[in-house]
């Protein structure tokens, strides 16, 4: 059973969340033969004052 667990910075909205989900599963499906039912597809956000960068938390970057 793949497991996909993918971090991403908070802010996505719900419909770029579930876009993303299907899209990997569909990847995954594909690429490992796998049926659809067995991926797994994990995603977690961070806070964008967990997530650094060059030492600089994304919360006081202002470029993003």
């Amino acid at each position: 059973m793949p497991i996909v667990h993918i971090q991403i910075l908070q802010g996505r909205s719900a419909d770029q969340v579930r876009e993303l989900i299907h899209n990997v599963t569909e990847t995954v499906s594909v690429t490992l033969e796998s049926p659809k039912e067995n991926v797994r597809v994990l995603v977690t956000e961070v806070p964008k004052t967990h997530w650094g960068v060059a030492g600089t938390p994304m919360s006081d970057r202002t470029i993003r």
